[in-house]
């Protein structure tokens, strides 16, 4: 209850039901780009101050190691339960948008423990930069493997005209169904960590850590007094999104809902595993159940949009967006904090 009557939590739900009653209220989008950018600026450096003054310990490195097992282990298992229900493609684009993150899901959760006075290491903002690749680079190797596959079989057929087989092939291959040539995976890994949002939150966390304490006291302003009312502008903006984006879930099977709200408790159960494996403080452990939790409806989906053109952008980021992330700011937030709490002690 505490949570929800954050300012910023509602201005989410002040702009989720202006979208669902229709308002005409609009955040411009190069304003919703600078917030965006802003908060990954501002959360940077503060991260970097943190590094400053704790340095380089064991439990910043466990923790970013415990956060890239997470990025290959959680999209590797999506992809195994989700094939049975839907195609390859959509199958791989929905298990690498789960397996990779949400960073205003994250960037809430640290105002949240700030509120609270939990502490929490600035690493993990470094842990939440880590876990954007993998996932992506998951998804184009196993697209890759289908679409090898797809051709494979298109030519196994092929090879027998006249059938009813290859006359179902002709017709997948009219309809432009036929398999899209491998993504080059050089490119994908390119995009993946040259990424400009990726590259603005390590590049503020190299300024952070470089300049320590003096850097903190002449961005006072900048990363500390500002940070929440900009957050609340941006959830505004979110949940104006989200409500307008509530119409790709329509046909969408009902099973495929119950995952998306389950999956995030699963993921947050398997990091709070890891975090009580490696005596993590509560702070890093709360926010490793939040990453972990989180999936991507920003940078994944524009990824896959063109390297994994097969699967349904409807499924994967309505899913991500219409039901995982608002499900995470009202309910998962203050749900994993509490756990991590009652697992590993206050």
């Amino acid at each position: 209850m505490q949570t929800l009557l954050d300012p910023a939590i509602l201005f989410f739900v002040f702009g989720a039901a202006a979208g669902l009653v229709r308002s005409n209220l609009e955040i411009p989008q190069p304003i919703a780009r600078f917030l965006s950018l802003y908060l990954l600026m501002a959360l940077g450096l503060k991260g970097g101050f943190a590094l400053a003054q704790s340095g380089l310990t064991r439990e910043v490195g466990v923790s970013l190691a415990c956060a890239v097992l997470l990025a290959v282990v959680i999209p590797a298992i999506g992809y195994s339960i989700l094939r049975r229900w839907l195609s390859g493609f959509d199958a791989a684009a929905v298990a690498a948008t789960y397996g990779s993150v949400s960073a205003v899901t994250f960037i809430t959760a640290v105002q949240v423990l700030d509120g609270r006075g939990v502490v929490h290491g600035g690493h993990m903002a470094a842990a939440m930069a880590l876990m954007e690749s993998p996932a992506i680079i998951m998804a184009v190797l196993l697209a890759n493997m289908l679409r090898r596959q797809q051709a494979a079989a298109l030519s196994a057929v092929g090879a027998k005209p006249g059938s009813a087989d290859a006359a179902s092939a002709a017709g997948l291959a009219s309809a432009g169904a036929g398999p899209v040539p491998p993504l080059p995976i050089g490119k994908v890994l390119h995009e993946s960590f040259t990424d400009g949002a990726q590259l603005l939150l390590l590049g503020a966390m190299a300024v952070g850590l470089a300049t320590g304490e003096a850097g903190q006291a002449a961005m006072k302003t900048f990363s500390g007094d500002l940070f929440k009312g900009m957050l609340a502008f941006f959830l505004l903006d979110m949940g104006l999104l989200t409500a307008r984006h509530l119409h790709t879930l329509s046909g969408m099977p009902r099973l495929l809902l119950v995952w998306g709200l389950l999956a995030p408790l699963a993921h947050a159960g398997l990091a709070l595993g890891l975090a009580a494996a490696t005596q993590m403080s509560v702070g890093n452990a709360a926010l490793l159940m939040v990453l972990a939790a989180s999936a991507s409806y920003i940078a994944v989906p524009a990824v896959l949009r063109h390297a994994v053109p097969e699967a349904q952008p409807a499924l994967y980021f309505g899913l991500s967006l219409g039901v995982t992330f608002p499900f995470n700011i009202l309910l998962g937030i203050p749900l994993y904090i509490a756990v991590a709490q009652w697992a590993l002690g206050s």
